[in-house]
């Protein structure tokens, strides 16, 4: 089992507590060329020479609050060491490399320039006092320089994680406010929906209602036909209703939610014939060469058309009403055109939601006076994807053989 990031940060430790560590470790390091073996022609290690050298890891404790200070104060006492005391030499000054890091993380650019002028001036002296060698120079000026690189890296790494964690926050937030669009947008859908089931199926029994006691009295077989319409009305908003509530239940699997398929094109025959039970005169007729223009285009047109139609049996005051879907080379058009009384008001919110339905798919959508200054008419476009034509200006169904 391998043991990683085993050290005071990896423990949650502070500041102060991973100071006190590096200072205690720094201390192990010099305490040990007093404790091994050492030969008789070798300078004795004395109480006196292990104290002077403990002073130059204790000011460690505070590298971070005074780095500067810090370096110098170890320097003093270091270069106090190598001219007042004939004591066990070290390896590598610890103490030195670890104020100087410290320095090259924490300080300025003035106070580091100042500081690597003094360091430089402190190491070029040192050689002196032990074996004069160009050798041991280099040797110094490396691993001071790489204490000072490994300062500025640890900069560098620090600023980079600061970016990271700015950066994943910003698209935590960005991803949520998407989130929260994204769920604003599907409760608009849904209200666009169950305005149009409620509103269009309400208005068709409210009409059948309101002819069923007329029929009763004078064509008893229309009545009939009247309340089977409304039956027939209720029952297909129920479903529709069903499905849409569905699709807000909470604690509904996606497994258990009801599957109905949305409304197409195919189902404009019959919806007109529902309407034309509330006693309307309407034509429908398709121009131009069919081709599927999408599922989700086919929804819209027949919630276009059955919004529509809603309209004009509440508002309009209409007899006839003439429904056109034409098929161009890139687009499909929908024409609503009744002979009512014109337009009241082009604000509501169905003539807003034929407008939004229609701008989802980047189409556009017109409604004003009719013909001639009569009646209301709604005309919506809305693009197709291009279909490629043979030489002979046909549209492939299939691979020819």
């Amino acid at each position: 089992m391998q043991l990683r990031g085993i050290g005071p940060r990896a423990l949650g430790a502070g500041p102060r507590t991973v100071d006190l560590f590096i200072t205690l470790l720094v201390q192990a390091a010099v305490t040990m060329p007093f404790v091994v073996p050492r030969g008789p022609d070798l300078p004795e290690a004395t109480w006196a020479a292990y104290g002077l050298t403990t002073l130059t890891v204790v000011p460690l404790v505070a590298r971070r609050r005074a780095p500067v200070a810090v370096l110098i104060a170890v320097l003093a006492v270091g270069g106090l060491y190598k001219f007042t005391l004939d004591g066990p030499g070290q390896p590598l000054p610890y103490a030195g490399l670890v104020a100087f890091y410290t320095v090259a993380e924490l300080s300025s650019p003035v106070k580091r320039l100042g500081i690597a002028a003094l360091t430089t001036a402190a190491v070029l002296c040192s050689p002196g006092g032990n074996s004069n060698e160009m050798r041991e120079l280099l040797f110094s000026f490396f691993v001071f320089g790489a204490a000072y690189a490994f300062g500025r890296f640890t900069v560098t790494r620090k600023a980079y994680l600061r970016a990271v964690e700015d950066r994943a926050r910003q698209l935590e937030l960005t991803h949520r406010i998407e989130t929260e669009q994204a769920a604003a947008r599907e409760r608009a859908r849904i209200a666009r929906e169950m305005h149009d089931i409620l509103s269009h199926a309400v208005s068709l029994m409210i009409v059948q209602a309101e002819a069923g006691p007329v029929a009763v009295r004078t064509a008893p077989e229309r009545a009939e036909a009247a309340f089977d319409a409304i039956s027939e009305t209720g029952r297909d908003a129920m479903v529709q209703l069903r499905r849409m509530l569905g699709v807000l239940r909470e604690n509904e699997s996606p497994h258990d939610a009801p599957r109905e398929p949305q409304p197409t094109l195919g189902g404009l025959p019959g919806l007109v014939e529902r309407v034309r039970g509330s006693g309307l005169e309407i034509s429908y007729e398709v121009t131009g060469p069919a081709r599927p223009p999408g599922l989700d285009v086919e929804a819209t047109v027949y919630r276009i058309v059955q919004e529509s139609l809603t309209n004009v049996v509440k508002h309009a005051c209409a007899d006839a009403v003439r429904v056109q879907l034409a098929y161009e080379p890139v687009a499909l058009t929908l024409t609503v055109t009744d002979d009512g009384r014109g337009p009241g008001t082009v604000t509501g919110m169905g003539l807003i939601g034929i407008r939004e339905r229609a701008a989802a798919h980047g189409g556009t959508a017109r409604t004003g006076t009719g013909p001639g200054g009569r009646g209301f008419r709604v005309r919506v476009t809305l693009p197709l994807a291009a279909v490629q034509t043979d030489a002979r200006g046909k549209v492939p169904t299939e691979v020819e053989s």
